[in-house]
C-alpha cells in the first residue's frame, strides 16, 4: 500500500518531538531572562520539535528545584556568582550542566547613584560620600530614615545586597532597606527619581534597559574585589560577619539538568551556542521599554529583525524550520 506523503511528514514530526520530548524552561521575572526563555521556547518547539513549556522561576528557587527535583530542564539566564556552591555541587553530582554563556560578556552588579548628583556632591560616587550626604536619600515612608533600594525578594542579589548593606554599616547611618517588590518596582523607583532629578541610591545590574537609558554611576566602596569573601559569605544567607567588597563581574550561563542534556543532545547544543552580547541585549531591552512590549512580543521582534544573530546558533535545516514557522 502506498502511503501519502503527509503520513511521512507527520511521522517525521512525531519522531522528532519524541526525540526531544518535553522541556520545561524557567521564565525568570526580569526582562532579559524572560526574553531568552521565550526565544528558547519558540526555537525548541519550531526548530527541534520539542514540547517546550515555560514555568515561573526565580534564581534561588529555580536552582534549588533543579538540584532536588530535576526540573525545570533549563534556566536560560543564570547569574552564577550568587550560587557557585549549589551549581558546583550539581555539576559534581552530575545533576546539572553549565551550558553556554547566555550573556557573552557577563553581567555587572553594584550600588548606583544618578550621575547628575556628582555635579552637586562630587564625592557621592564613594561610600564615604554616600554616608556624608545620607540626608538627600529621602525614605518614601519615613522622613526620619534614608532609603536604600534593594534587590527584589527571591533573587540571589537580595542576599548579597543585604549582606553588603550590613557590611557597610548603612543602618548605623540611618539607612533602611526598601524592598521594591519586583523588578518593575525597582526600575520604577529609579526612573521616577531620575525624571524628577532627585537622589536615588540602590542596587542594579547590567545589561538592562534602565542603565542603558539613564546615566548612572557605580558607588566605589574603596575595597576592590574580595572574591573569596564574596563567595563564602556575601552570597550566603547565613553570613554572620560580612566584609565589604565590590561585586565581582558575574559570569552568566544557561544551566540545564543532566537529564535534558542526555535525552535531547541537539537541543542542548543549541542552548550551548545561544548567546547575546550586552549591546544586543540592551538594545532589545530598550525596545521593550520604549514599546511597552512583553517578552513574547519582544521574542517575535527579535526573530523577525535579527535573523543574522539567531541563525548563527542553528544548523541550516533547523534555521529554515524556524524561519518557515514565522
Amino acid at each position: 500500500m502506498k502511503l501519502p506523503l503527509i503520513f511521512f511528514a507527520l511521522l517525521s514530526g512525531s519522531l522528532q518531538a519524541e526525540a526531544c520530548g518535553n522541556v520545561s524552561i524557567a521564565d525568570m521575572n526580569w526582562n532579559s531572562a524572560s526574553l531568552i526563555a521565550h526565544i528558547d521556547q519558540y526555537i525548541l518547539q519550531n526548530g527541534y520539535g520539542c514540547e517546550a513549556e515555560l514555568i515561573p522561576g526565580d534564581s534561588i528557587p529555580t536552582i534549588t528545584s533543579m538540584l532536588n527535583k530535576g526540573e525545570p530542564d533549563l534556566a536560560p539566564e543564570f547569574w552564577t556568582n550568587g550560587s557557585k556552591e549549589a551549581l558546583a555541587e550539581g555539576i559534581a553530582d552530575k545533576r546539572l550542566r553549565k551550558a553556554g554563556r547566555s550573556l557573552s560578556e557577563g553581567g555587572e552588579e553594584g550600588f548606583w547613584v544618578p550621575a547628575y548628583l556628582l555635579e552637586r556632591y562630587p564625592n557621592i560616587n564613594t561610600i564615604e560620600g554616600i554616608k556624608q550626604h545620607a540626608e538627600i536619600f529621602t525614605h518614601p515612608e519615613d522622613p526620619e530614615l534614608f532609603a536604600f533600594y534593594s534587590c527584589p525578594a527571591g533573587w540571589v542579589c537580595q542576599i548579597t545586597t543585604e549582606n553588603l548593606f550590613d557590611a557597610l554599616k548603612l543602618e548605623d547611618m540611618g539607612f533602611e532597606i526598601v524592598d521594591p517588590g519586583s523588578a518593575a518596582g525597582l526600575s520604577g523607583s529609579l526612573a521616577r527619581a531620575y525624571d524628577r532629578q532627585e537622589a536615588w541610591f540602590g542596587y542594579y545590574w547590567s545589561p538592562t534597559e534602565i542603565l542603558g537609558k539613564y546615566d548612572m554611576v557605580k558607588v566605589d566602596f574603596g575595597t576592590g574585589i574580595d572574591n573569596e569573601g564574596y563567595q563564602t559569605c556575601i552570597t550566603q544567607p547565613n553570613c554572620l560577619d560580612p566584609k565589604v567588597t565590590m561585586y565581582p563581574p558575574s559570569p552568566v550561563y544557561s544551566i540545564t539538568t543532566e537529564s535534558f542534556a542526555i535525552k535531547s543532545p541537539e537541543a542542548y547544543q543549541y542552548v550551548s551556542q545561544r548567546s547575546f552580547n550586552n549591546r544586543q541585549m540592551s538594545k532589545l531591552l530598550a525596545w521593550m521599554e520604549d514599546n511597552q512590549a512583553d517578552s513574547e512580543e519582544a521574542m517575535y521582534y527579535f526573530l523577525e529583525n535579527y535573523p543574522d544573530v539567531w541563525q548563527a546558533w542553528l544548523s541550516k535545516g533547523v534555521a529554515q524550520k524556524v524561519l518557515d514557522s514565522l
